[in-house]
């Protein structure tokens, strides 16, 4: 069974394909982006550089508690876009069904644990007595949306398998607009400060995700599962978790990574804080021409791995790569010329903008590199191989736990090494991403002969 709300990626031409279903994607995640933006805008110039610096302060931890359910969300869509792939229209149901309750579960947990851990986490990250209540705030408020995050993330990884794009998109673009309003509200308006901008952001991810999730058990028809194949299937579950807690094993060392090179940031004073904060805001904007073509690649390769097609993936990925080079390219450009200008729509303050600028250019050299992770992760997650999850963490935490205190010790750096490890890692990160899909890439060819 096929409908409108979906898409066969097996067959077609594969960057023709990959480009329609990613350019929804790009837009949700610019908008996604937004509410990070909407709130680091508007805390740094309404409430001062202290208050951006508290807001910045938790972005790693929320990645960290994160990062689990976002891992097994994406085993999940995996398992799912296999059985389309396959046309299983059953087990697609079943896979719909059995994925709600992994994400409840997953999502609940995550989300406790991480209200009762935030002041530890936050403390042990050396952060600064000045900020350190605006943070506690921010994260326990962004920990307590954590189910919201999961209704949505549910929704979306289920829609993207399916070949559907552009419905998620939609709630997400209005959930956008409510969040700057809000913003503008609850922080300028009402005076809530911090505690203000993480309501509005929670509030708005309400939206999107019921709006998402009910739109797409009225209009598709994959999801209305009739009460058998709403039981729980151990085979599906153990599917999706087999596949999804690699994905959460990566994205949590990676996340670890993050929250020690956060704890160096913390060391430098408010001051790298704000620039690093800035830096992460602009370079999270420049990630999502990537990210989009990394999701899109994790549905077209387990699309294709269900049909049995692998020379279909190996061309989506040479096509692929090739175009977000090119991207890399124009991005690392804008830096270059515009970098202290970007960083100046957070912050006043010209020490700040001086640094984040610099920073930039050190950073965005490495960005081929970035493109060449996303996209060849994208692929590998797709065809479900669950080590490479495991290997590509481990690159990413040795980088950024180990270049700084390499840098720091032998180099005289400084400052400058916070920027300096994360473009390094990206080199790390994307050599070993190269070489394990080449990897798979002789396998497959051998299996076919």
């Amino acid at each position: 069974m096929r409908t409108s709300m979906t898409m066969n990626m097996t067959e077609g031409k594969p960057l023709a394909l990959l480009s329609v279903f990613a350019l929804p994607l790009l837009i949700g995640n610019l908008f996604q982006q937004a509410y990070n933006l909407a709130d680091s805008m508007i805390v740094g110039r309404l409430l001062g550089a202290n208050a951006l610096a508290a807001v910045g302060a938790t972005g790693s931890i929320s990645f960290l508690f994160f990062s689990f359910f976002s891992g097994i969300s994406g085993g999940c869509g995996i398992v799912t876009a296999k059985f389309f792939g396959a046309r299983k229209d059953e087990m697609v149901r079943k896979a719909i069904a059995n994925s709600a309750y992994i994400m409840l579960a997953s999502s609940l947990m995550t989300g406790a644990l991480a209200f009762l851990l935030v002041p530890t986490v936050l403390s042990w990250m050396g952060t600064p007595p000045e900020i350190l209540p605006d943070a506690i705030t921010y994260m326990r408020m962004t920990s307590a949306s954590v189910p919201l995050i999961a209704i949505y993330n549910y929704a979306s990884a289920m829609q993207r398998a399916l070949g559907d794009s552009r419905t998620p998109l939609y709630f997400l673009v209005v959930s956008c607009v409510l969040n700057v309003a809000l913003d503008l509200l609850f922080v300028g308006a009402f005076g809530l400060g911090v505690f203000g901008a993480a309501l509005a952001t929670m509030l708005s991810q309400l939206l999107s995700g019921a709006g998402s999730l009910l739109y797409a058990f009225r209009s598709n028809p994959y999801f209305r599962v009739s009460r058998p194949l709403r039981a729980f299937d151990r085979e599906i579950t153990q599917s999706a978790v087999r596949l999804g807690l690699p994905l959460a094993l990566q994205w949590s060392l990676i996340a670890i990574s993050t929250t020690a090179l956060q704890s160096v940031v913390n060391s430098f004073g408010a001051t790298a804080m704000a620039a690093y904060t800035a830096t992460n805001r602009l370079e999270q904007l420049v990630q999502q021409p990537f990210g989009s073509m990394s999701m899109a690649l994790s549905t077209y390769a387990g699309q294709n791995m269900g049909a049995g097609k692998t020379q279909r993936i190996s061309s989506g990925y040479r096509e692929s790569l090739l175009a977000m080079m090119a991207v890399a390219g124009v991005m690392t450009l804008m830096m270059q010329l515009c970098g202290e200008s970007l960083v100046s729509l957070f912050v006043h303050e010209p020490d700040v903008i001086a640094m984040g600028g610099r920073a930039l250019k050190i950073t965005s050299i490495f960005y081929v590199f970035l493109g060449v992770i996303y996209v060849t992760r994208g692929v590998l997650n797709g065809v479900g191989d669950a080590f490479f999850s495991f290997i590509n963490g481990v690159v990413e935490i040795t980088g950024r736990i180990g270049l700084p205190l390499l840098l720091l010790s032998v180099t005289g750096a400084g400052v400058w090494s916070i920027w300096i490890t994360t473009g390094a890692t990206w080199l790390l990160a994307g050599s070993s991403c190269v070489l394990r899909y080449l990897s798979w890439k002789k396998k497959a060819q051998a299996a076919e002969r």
